[in-house]
Formats: structure tokens, sequence, C-alpha cells
């Protein structure tokens, strides 16, 4: 056996007892440094997540505040309910996740089991409505209307039903049938989700797990002035959960009261109003199309014409948003998204985009004048206006010879614009433009606001399109591929527009210029967006911006902060202009106007009216009904969908909701006693300090009630059986019925025109 000198290994041992020292002391570094970051840098934060464990947190819901009339009446408020809710923290427990429990509440609620389980699953990407899309913490509500015996059941049997509670909270009400609806300006409420807990920045979860928020209309626009802030109150436990002591408490702060401009009064009549010229309209035959008009959505706007305030918003169809409250049914959800609902959740006076018709017409009479044309020059209203091999015809091909633009926009004749249009057409260099074309008529429009939000407070609003060069240019770039595999020279008409598109859709021609002038072609516009421009034509000049929201007030009335009305621009007009298309739209409603034949027995000498009717053409449905008016006090702005022209379907309709304004009667006379509102509200409702409102009562409507009151003025008991129309005899022209403003209006024909007397105006133009 060799022996290895001892001298030999000490270096390697020595080496290796080094490295070893070594790790062993970066182990014990690594050890003090972190022991060091924990205890001494983060040992605060720590501290307080330990002592949390020995707390229990209640959280106390703070009252939503309320949204109310121009005069302090609530549109949207709270009452108190038995809440039926589920703990799916504690359903996830159970083996069967609960499935047995929440069958036996089933039974008790007088509801099916699948609903019950639908309104407790979570959403996700897979989900369909119904579903839960909150918190998977919070107590999830199955009812909200138990009656105190369910409640008392539940409550009683506690072990029968683990995870569940029934306890009175508030909850959101909005108007019942006969109030104003006004359900998209109001919108609906729903749980705050995990996602925004987690991005919520400077705010303490348990607040918001117990908040609803607002998802559309003032709600949504309002909601942080209206949510206020939950309150919680922290319990220190021991480690078997019992109480030892309280540690903290913030109290529930509750939410503001949003004051709005809309009269619940005019609202309840603009919304009756719009849907009762929506079922008129069906019941006449449109020619063009070999059957009656659909009538299939519409929206009415009644605004204060010298601040932009909306008094009225409604849009048809329309819901009930207590659907929303407590969680959407499946069946409710489904009519209110499905394929044939008609999607009753769009607020179609800020969502609902159409060509305007010659509605728009007032835009191209002020760019004619701004581009150097007089006003009251001579120009040719021809019975057609042809371009090349295309005839452009006017309304029933009827010609007036040389009038004036003020004439013009009286009769709405077309071939006027025609001629303009296509004139500037040529100036700005036809199919070869200039390298800075004027587009005087599409600079006008923009400068009128057309194209752009009006920068109203509710959310989601539209900016309809103003098709000029720059955006065909655009448009044509998206769709090139798609015309060109599409088009056909000599296929269907589709397919020739798609390939005269494919070869040119970004040349401005002489047929797209020329339909825009008239409120044609590829325009488009939104109800609130002609009711401010009619609004400005009105106070001399100037686009406000719309607003529904009209003050901010604390729940104990002690804060009250106004929202001041705000303006975006001038029209593009001088004073002059502006009063020669005043006296013109003036004339739209007198003489042989285009709305004469609606307006008999008008008092114009003590209540100027001026209007503009518009029928715009769709391609593929029927004409859009427009009719645009105003006086010196509103604006007021209502279209139809396929519900034909502008004064045969609207034009009633919009006539009764200034009577009931100005409290006037079929011969022109004015009540005070019983206008709604002739001059428009300025104060502001009072809030006591114990957050009770002064606001006075408004009498319900009641459509039956409505209904029985109109037969038993159209004819004697039993005459006529259920559902018949009264006959068009000289008996029950002038009969007259109670409308939901109160005051008395015609009994009109299934055709919509209104028995006042003989000597109207017999014409029907657009």
């Amino acid at each position: 056996m060799t022996n290895i000198p001892e001298t030999g290994r000490t270096p390697r041992v020595q080496i290796r007892l080094v490295i070893i020292q070594i790790l062993v002391l970066s182990l014990f570094g690594t050890l003090g440094g972190r022991l060091w970051y924990l205890q001494i840098r983060n040992g605060e934060e720590y501290a307080k997540e330990a002592s949390g464990n020995h707390v229990q947190q209640v959280v106390q819901p703070a009252v939503r505040g309320s949204i109310l009339d121009a005069r302090g009446v609530p549109l949207a408020d709270n009452e108190t309910r038995l809440v039926v809710s589920a703990s799916r923290t504690e359903l996830m427990k159970m083996k069967d996740d609960g499935k047995a429990v929440l069958t036996k509440l089933a039974g008790v609620l007088g509801m099916k089991p699948r609903d019950v389980m639908e309104k407790v699953r979570l959403c996700d990407a897979e989900t369909p409505q119904p579903c839960w899309n909150g918190s998977p913490y919070q107590p999830i509500p199955i009812t909200d209307e138990a009656t105190a015996k369910q409640a008392l059941q539940i409550r009683e049997r506690s072990e029968d039903f683990p995870g569940i509670t029934a306890e009175p909270q508030a909850v959101r009400r909005y108007a019942s049938p006969g109030d104003a609806n006004t359900a998209q300006v109001l919108g609906y409420l729903s749980p705050v989700t995990d996602d925004e807990i987690n991005k919520a920045k400077d705010t303490d979860s348990p607040y918001l797990r117990s908040d609803q928020v607002g998802r559309s209309g003032l709600e949504r626009e309002y909601d942080k002035q209206l949510r206020g802030k939950a309150g919680v109150t922290r319990y220190e436990v021991d480690n078997l959960g019992r109480v030892i002591g309280q540690a903290k408490s913030d109290e529930a702060q509750p939410g503001a009261n949003v004051v709005t401009s809309i009269d619940a009064r005019v609202q309840r009549v603009a919304e009756y109003e719009l849907n009762d010229a929506m079922k008129k309209a069906r019941d006449v035959f449109d020619k063009n199309t070999g059957r009656n008009y659909k009538a299939d959505s519409g929206a009415v706007i009644v605004m204060e014409a010298k601040t932009g305030r909306v008094v009225a918003m409604a849009s048809n169809p329309t819901y009930d948003p207590n659907a929303w409250v407590g969680g959407i049914s499946a069946k409710d959800y489904k009519k209110l998204t499905g394929k044939n609902s008609n999607y009753p959740l769009l607020n179609r006076a800020i969502q609902g985009q159409a060509a305007p018709g010659s509605i728009f017409k007032v835009v191209p009479t002020a760019a004619a004048v701004n581009a150097g044309y007089a006003f009251d020059g001579r120009y040719d209203c021809s019975s057609s206006y042809a371009i090349g091999g295309q005839v452009f015809k006017n309304f029933e091909s009827k010609g007036y010879g040389p009038i004036s633009l003020g004439q013009a926009l009286e009769v709405s004749c077309d071939t006027v614009f025609y001629r303009l249009a296509h004139e500037e057409w040529l100036k700005d260099g036809g199919n070869k433009p200039r390298k800075k074309p004027k587009d005087w008529f599409y600079k006008t429009a923009h400068q009128f606001g057309l194209g752009a939000l009006t920068g109203i407070d509710l959310p989601n609003e539209v900016s309809g399109r103003v098709p000029d060069r720059q955006w065909k240019q655009a448009y044509w770039k998206a769709n090139k591929d798609a015309w060109c595999k599409y088009g056909d020279k000599d296929g269907s008409y589709a397919e020739r527009i798609a390939y005269e598109n494919c070869l040119e859709g970004n040349r401005m021609r002489a047929g797209d210029s020329v339909n825009y002038s008239i409120g044609q072609g590829d325009t488009l516009v939104t109800p609130i967006q002609m009711a401010t421009i009619y609004a400005a034509i009105s106070n001399g000049g100037t686009l406000y911006d719309p607003t529904v929201g009209k003050a901010i007030i604390s729940a104990d009335g002690r804060s009250v902060s106004e929202i001041k009305p705000k303006a975006h621009g001038k029209l593009p007009m001088t004073k002059k202009t502006r009063d020669e298309i005043d006296q013109a739209l003036a004339g739209v409603v007198t003489g042989g106007g285009t709305a004469a034949w609606r307006f008999g027995g008008w008092p114009q000498d003590k209540i100027p009216m001026h209007a503009k009717t518009g029928t715009a053409e769709v391609y593929g449905k029927q004409t859009t009904s427009w009719f645009a008016t105003y006086t010196k006090e509103y604006s007021v702005v209502m279209t139809i969908s396929q519900g034909g022209t502008g004064s045969g379907a609207s034009g009633p309709a919009v006539r009764n909701i200034y009577e009931a304004l100005y409290g006037l009667n079929d011969q022109g006379e004015q009540d005070l006693k019983k206008a709604l509102l002739p001059t428009p509200q300025k104060s502001l409702p009072k809030i006591q300090p114990d957050g009770s409102i002064d606001a006075p009562k408004t009498e319900k409507y009641d459509p039956k009630a409505q209904q029985a009151t109109e037969e038993d003025q159209t004819a004697p008991a039993g005459q006529l059986p259920t559902g018949t129309a009264p006959s068009r005899s000289p008996e029950n022209r002038n009969t007259r019925r109670r409308s939901p403003g109160g005051r008395a209006t015609r009994k009109r024909s299934p055709g919509g025109r209104v028995h006042r007397r003989t000597t109207r105006q017999r014409r029907m133009p657009t």
C-alpha cells in the first residue's frame, strides 16, 4: 500500500473548505437580506395583512342617488324590497355544487330550478345570458320580489338553505306603466365585475363589491355621482371567528341626486305621440312597395332652443328598465337583444343614423349663399334635372318655375338644389378636381356640426356621416376588394353599383353631389344633430352641446352644482341669412308650404312656428319620415323609419306635442292652465336635509283608460264592435280625444290625416 503524502492533498481540502464557507456565508447573507426586506422594508405592509387575518369586514351598501326630472319628479329612485341571495362560495363547498339547495329554493320562490341555477352561474365568453357578471364572492340576487312569507320560510329553516339569505335591501326603481318611460335615457344597472375591482385605483375592494354600476344612459354617465360610497364595519375576531371587538367603522355615504332637464309630463306625451304616429303609419298603404308602411322604429326630441337642454327624448321600440333590476331573466334578455327584438336598448335619438332627406336643405341653402348665390335670386324649379343620361326628378315631378332659395325651402324643390350642387361640382373641377376644391356644400355641413358628435351627456352617441372627398377615399380603400369581387357590369342593380364603385368609388361624381344636396346618397345624420341645428337657427345661430343633466344635488340638498349650457360653435351664416331662412321655414307651415296642411288654425301671430319636412329614400327599405321644427322656446324633431312622408307620418304627432307644451286647443286658443311647459323650467327642485324632495304630483296616464275614452268619444256605446275603426263621417271628423298630456287633440283617420277643417292645403309633398 502506497502512502500518499499528507502535504499532497492539503491544498485541495483547503480550497473545498473555502468554497463551502463562501456558500454558507452567501446563504446566510441571502436569508438575512430577505428577513430585512420582510421585517423592515415591507414590515408595515405585511403586518397590516397579518392583522387582516383577525378582522372581519361587513359591508353596508350605499343608497344610490335618484334621477329626477326638472321639477323633482323621480324618474329613477329606490325602494326597499325583500331580496333573496345566494353565496356562490358556500354553494361550491357542497358536493353537488348547491343544486339540491337551489332546487329547494326554487320551490319556495315559485320559480323553475333552471332559472335559479342560471342566476348563479358565472359569465364568461361561452356562457350565454342570464348569468352573473359580478364578483363570485358577492351574494348573488335570485329575486327582489320575495314575499314576507317566502322570506320567513327561508330564515326559519336556515339549516335547509345554507348559503341563502333573505334580507330587505334598497333596490333600484324606474317608472311604472303610465309614467314617463325614458328607458334609453335612464339606462340600467348591473353588478361591478372582478376585472373592474382589480382595475380600480385608490379604492378598497369591499366598497366596490357591494356596488351596482351604470351600464348605459344617465346611470352610466353620472355613475360616479349617483353611486355614493359603501360603508364598512371591521370587527376583530379570534381564531375561532368570535367577535372580540370593533376595529373601525366607515359610514356609508349616499349618492347625489341628478336633476335632469327632462319634464316627465312632456316626456310622456312625446312617447305616446311617437308610438301613436308609428301605429297610424302602419295603416297607410305604400304605393311604391305595394304594402303598408312598416314604421319599425322612431325617435323624437324636444329641446330648449336657447340652451340645448333636452326636455323630452323618446326612442321606439322601447323597454322596461325594471327588467334589469335584481338580474335579468333569459326570456327578458332575449326580448331585448335577440334577432327579432329590433334592439330596443338602442337609443335611436342619439344612435340612430339615417339619410335626412329635405330637412337637410337648410345646410345647402347656407352653403349656396356662402358660395356667392343670392338668397333672393331666381332659380329654376323644374320638374326634373338631367346630368348626362341620368334624370333626377322633383317630388311628384312637379315644377314651380323660377323661385328664390327661400321658396325652394318652402315647397321643398329638389331641382333647385340639384342645379346648385352640380354647378359647384363643375367649378371644383368635376371629374378632374382642382388641387384645393372649395367644396362649399361639404365644408358647410361640417360647420353645422354634422359628421361629428354633438357632445350630449349620454354614452355611445354616434357621429353620422358627411360623404366628402376624404370619406369617399377612405371608404373606397376599405371596400375596394369586396366591390371588385362582387361587381358585374351587366349584372343586377346592386352588382352594377359595386362594379362602378370598384372602378371609381373614390371619385366625387356629379351624381354624388346632386344626391347629397337634398340629404340623400351616403349622408347620415342623427335626430339629436338635427334638433341641435334647428335649435341653433331658432336662437340666432349658437350650436349648444345638448344636455340632459341639469344639476347635481347632494343627498341632503346642501350642495348644488348646476350643469351650465355650453356652446360648441356657431352656424356658418350671417344674421341676414339666418333671418331669411327663418322666414322661409315659417312659410313651410303657412300658405303653400309643405307642412301647411298640418298646421291649419295654428296661432302663427302668437307662437311663430317654423318647420321643414323630409322624406328620405333608403335603398331596400321604405322611406324615412322626418319632421324638424322650432318655435322661440323649443326645437322638436321626429323621425320614423319606414314611416312614409315627413308631414304625413310625423307632422300630426309633432303638432300634438306643441299643443301640449303651449296649452292650445283645435282652434289655436291658448289656455295656460292646461299648458305643460309654455316656457322652459328655470328653477331647480328643493331637496330637504332628510332627503325628501319637494316635487309636484304627476297624474299617471293609463293607456287602457285612454283607449276607452277615445271609444266613448267617437261613437255611442255599442255602435262599433271592439277593434273597429270609426267611420269618416262628418259626425265624428272633429271628435276629440284626451291625450296623455291632458289636453284635447284631433281624432285622426287611419291614414294619419287630421280632420280639422275644410280649408287646409290638399297637397301632400315631402
